[in-house]
């Protein structure tokens, strides 16, 4: 499976926060799925962090490109057939990066491990 991580999945993930589900945990840990992070997280995390509301041991540009190597997850960059996804998916939501998310899952057919229902309202796989 090629499984797209949250952002809040990604956090959990790396804090060992007990929030993360155990199914997504098994799943980020297997050897068998290909687990990727989106340059979309590292925006949103920067953001979030400037605003105070992201606190984190270093800065975010320093920080979660650090993580992500560490645990062996795949960077997944923004191109332009996934921001051109964005003019056919409906206004299910409205958080700008949840929807860039999406955006990348349905132009490279990933599966996205999230808790957030808003994103399980769209036609994409998730966990």
């Amino acid at each position: 499976m090629k499984i797209l991580l949250d952002t809040h999945i990604f956090l959990w993930f790396i804090s060992g926060d007990k929030q993360l589900p155990t199914d997504v945990r098994n799943a980020i840990c297997n050897l068998d799925n290909q687990i990727y992070l989106s340059v979309v997280s590292i925006w949103e995390c920067i953001v979030k962090y400037q605003l105070g509301k992201l606190p984190l041991p270093e800065s975010p540009e320093i920080y979660i490109p650090k993580q992500r190597d560490r645990h062996q997850i795949a960077n997944l960059d923004l191109d332009e057939g996934s921001v051109t996804q964005l003019a056919s998916l409906p206004v299910l939501h409205k958080d700008p990066f949840d929807r860039m998310l999406i955006c990348q899952a349905l132009q490279y057919g990933l599966t996205i491990a999230t808790v957030d229902s808003a994103i399980r309202a769209y036609s994409v796989s998730t966990i």
